[in-house]
């Protein structure tokens, strides 16, 4: 094993792990934040004691968050110092702007969240946690600035073997970030959404004292897991439509098609030989991947094999076809997991207008185990991402094998991973502990400010 695959191995580990809890400090906060608005517009004490609970369980996972997100950092000088001075000159700004700004805000209002219940004016108080929205969603957009000149490089001019920043306006109104914001706010959304409906369905399920909580808890999980999950699904289509004129490489990856088409089937289910670029086996719907793209049935995709070529001409020799294995199948596990969250959701919804959740247990223990769906989709999707650009690491730039630190050796990324790994495992350990502990059903109705208040002090 080389440093370079170690590199990558480390580095694809720690993002994994760390975006399991992006996408739910971006939905959960946002939930908090509505349970205490209507809390302080209807004065009911039962969405108080919904913000208190809910909002626990996102500082631990904000907590994780934080600590896992800082081994990124570091791998940028350590495994990746030659990529880190070629894009040092762009990413430098966005990614400041996220530290000094954005992280910044958030944390200080959620200090003042945490500490300030019955001490600050309840509009105060309310306004301390949207402002913990702004401040995440605000952290989302400049660090998805830097993935998105990944993925198409805008704003700059090469000057002395490295990108230089010529037109900052160009990194914020890039097109591909304006395409992929919206799919990461909505997927966290979601993310959020589900996590609560699921706890509050096994809530429901064990009969917990404070049924009222979770039986409040669960409507507002299902509508907006139900709003999210379709949005989810449009802005998804719009960003696929956008990859197919910017990164035509990765779709025709995702999609396993190995010569143009026009129109071009969608494929249901393919096994192919990458070695030979031909399908073994193969169930496909003519001209629908056409329509997806151009929302008409005629439209020529480009092919891999045509592409190849294409690229070869245009940046010289090499194999610049990604994983296809890898490709198709993450990106049929994002969108069949999106799929999966809609049915559930709308399945959700209508049991609750009716009345029926609670007493369909069958749902109801159905429902905590789609917690997991946005995080296969989450994860699956910034697969499909990453390994969909190969052999780049700044598309069309600079090849991820360009970009590894040359003086460091496959003993020391091996070393730091496995210490990463083991760390990461125990810090799973004890995240998982703490929202089983604060998550599970209560024996007596949460009372008073005190006790939440106390826990959540305590969990930060």
């Amino acid at each position: 094993m080389d440093t370079l695959l170690l590199a990558r191995w480390q580095f694809a580990i720690t993002t994994i792990y760390h975006f399991f809890f992006v996408p739910l400090t971006l939905g959960l906060v946002l939930l908090v934040a509505i349970m205490e608005t209507i809390y302080v517009r209807s004065g009911n004490d039962t969405y108080k004691r919904m913000a208190q609970f809910w909002g626990r369980l996102f500082l631990i996972n904000f907590a994780m968050g934080v600590a896992t997100g800082i081994v990124q950092e570091f791998q940028f000088g350590m495994n990746w110092a030659s990529y880190s001075r070629f894009v040092g000159d762009i990413f430098g700004a966005p990614l400041a702007i996220e530290a000094l700004l954005a992280f910044f805000l958030e944390s200080t209002f959620l200090g003042i969240w945490i500490f300030g219940w019955d001490k600050l004016p309840k509009a105060a108080h309310l306004a301390a946690i949207w402002l913990v929205v702004f401040g995440s969603f605000l952290s989302s957009f400049w660090i998805l600035i830097a993935n998105s000149f990944m993925q198409e490089p805008v704003g700059f001019t090469l000057r002395n073997g490295r990108a230089e920043m010529v037109n900052f306006l160009a990194l914020i109104t890039n097109p591909n970030l304006w395409v992929q914001f919206p799919h990461v706010i909505t997927a966290g959304i979601a993310t959020g959404a589900f996590f609560v409906l699921g706890i509050s369905a096994y809530n429901l399920l064990k009969k917990s004292k404070d049924s009222e909580l979770f039986q409040k808890s669960a409507t507002i999980g299902a509508v907006t897991a139900v709003i999210a999950s379709i949005l989810v699904a449009i802005v998804g289509h719009t960003q696929a439509q956008h990859m197919i004129r910017t990164q035509p490489m990765k779709m025709a990856a995702a999609e396993a098609l190995w010569n143009s088409e026009d129109p071009a089937a969608f494929s249901l289910f393919t096994v192919g030989n990458e070695n030979s670029r031909k399908d073994v086996f193969a169930i496909k719907v003519p001209d629908l991947l056409s329509v997806l793209a151009f929302n008409q049935p005629s439209g020529k995709i480009p092919g891999i094999n045509d592409l190849q070529a294409q690229y070869v001409k245009q940046y010289g020799p090499g194999n610049y076809v990604p994983p296809v294995a890898i490709t198709y199948w993450s990106f049929r596990l994002m969108v069949g997991a999106g799929m999966a969250m809609i049915a559930a959701s709308l399945l959700t919804l209508l049991f609750l207008m009716r009345g029926r959740l609670n007493r369909t247990r069958w749902l109801l223990w159905i429902l905590p185990f789609t917690i997991a769906l946005p995080y296969l989709g989450n994860s699956a999707g910034w697969i499909m991402t990453e390994v969909g650009r190969q052999p780049w690491i700044v598309f069309g730039l600079m090849a991820t094998s360009q970009g590894v630190s040359p003086t460091v050796n496959a003993g020391s990324v091996l070393t730091s991973l496995l210490v990463f790994a083991t760390l990461y495992g125990a810090l799973a350990v004890a995240d998982v502990y703490l929202l089983v502990r604060y998550a599970r059903p209560q024996k007596e109705p949460t009372q008073g400010v005190e006790q939440p208040k106390d826990a959540l002090i305590g969990a930060y």
